[in-house]
């Protein structure tokens, strides 16, 4: 089964998505397979998976007190991102800003959920090298480039998609409104190949740019990172037979109708088997002050709670 990806083509399409229109929902032919839902998530076992180091364990973690070559600067978008190099010539792609704790928190939480991630640490502050002169640089999400992980330069679209009517694709947007995620652009996603399964699968579909969270929500520019902001908005805000509206106001609203309220269910039970030590890794991960943790945790785990309140009509059971 193919998945719509970005194209000369669909061109015309994304240009009218981002002028304001919407892109249709269309969900595939034929349900996936159980295999093919392993390319988007795998149920992650009984033993608790590790979300201080992540998936790349800490032989792929960048080290704190190497110095990073500076090889170029990249300013596009919400943060400003640095590409260095580390003195093992490994090759690092650098966020600095309000962004670089939450993309290494969600990363940590959708990895322990099943969900696909790459490789992602934190780092408080490091040291550059831009032609000779060397320099402190702020907190930064650091991402490496490994050959393990071949990313393909094409995107995956949330509207259209071999997973669009599965508990599994609509449970992720669930999380990531849980956490006030509010830059869900298709070109945010990322396919991912391999030569053998790893997790279950040979191609993965990824959340990969998951910085603008833990804040405000809305389509220009919303504050990021902003516990007041966070704990200040709601979450489930109505409730209909089988469709269901959030405190959303950021990009892609089309997104909401594919939510209905047995997928907020799935994704609550979901969350419920996080571990109390996995939520203090997670956070410690991306260097979040334990009292602040702890404010989050609290929001977080109320709109478990109003997730496992839903009940799923009958029809909602025979037919997911």
């Amino acid at each position: 089964m193919r998945t719509r990806l970005i194209s000369a083509v669909a061109a015309s399409v994304l240009g009218a998505a981002a002028c304001g229109g919407a892109i249709t929902i269309q969900p595939p032919a034929e349900p996936p397979t159980a295999d093919a839902i392993k390319q988007l998530w795998v149920d992650p076992g009984r033993e608790p998976r590790d979300l201080f180091w992540g998936i790349g364990g800490q032989q792929y973690a960048p080290k704190p007190d190497a110095t990073y070559t500076f090889k170029e600067r990249d300013a596009a978008g919400f943060s400003t991102k640095y590409v260095v190099k580390g003195p093992d010539g490994v090759e690092w792609n650098a966020k600095i800003g309000p962004e670089a704790q939450t993309e290494v928190l969600l990363s940590r939480i959708l990895w322990g959920l099943g969900f696909h991630q790459q490789p992602i640490y934190y780092l408080p502050s490091w040291t550059m090298d831009q032609n000779g002169i060397k320099s402190t640089i702020s907190e930064a999400r650091f991402r490496p480039k490994l050959k393990e992980f071949e990313r393909l330069d094409e995107y995956w679209w949330w509207q259209q998609n071999p997973f669009v009517g599965t508990h599994e694709l609509s449970g992720l947007l669930v999380v990531l409104l849980m956490f006030n995620s509010t830059d869900l652009k298709n070109d945010n996603n990322s396919l991912y190949t391999f030569n053998e399964p790893v997790d279950g699968a040979t191609r993965w579909f990824v959340v990969r740019d998951l910085g603008a969270a833990l804040g405000d929500t809305g389509k220009l520019y919303p504050k990021r990172n902003c516990l007041e902001c966070f704990e200040r908005h709601g979450f489930i805000t109505a409730i209909g037979d089988d469709k269901i509206e959030f405190d959303y106001v950021g990009r892609h609203q089309e997104l909401i109708s594919m939510i209905r309220p047995a997928d907020v269910r799935w994704a609550a039970e979901r969350m419920t088997h996080l571990t109390d030590k996995q939520w203090r890794d997670a956070f410690r991960a991306a260097n979040y002050a334990d009292a602040d943790a702890q404010r989050i945790i609290t929001r977080l785990k109320e709109k478990i709670d109003d997730g496992l309140a839903l009940r799923a009509r009958p029809v909602d059971q025979a037919t997911r």
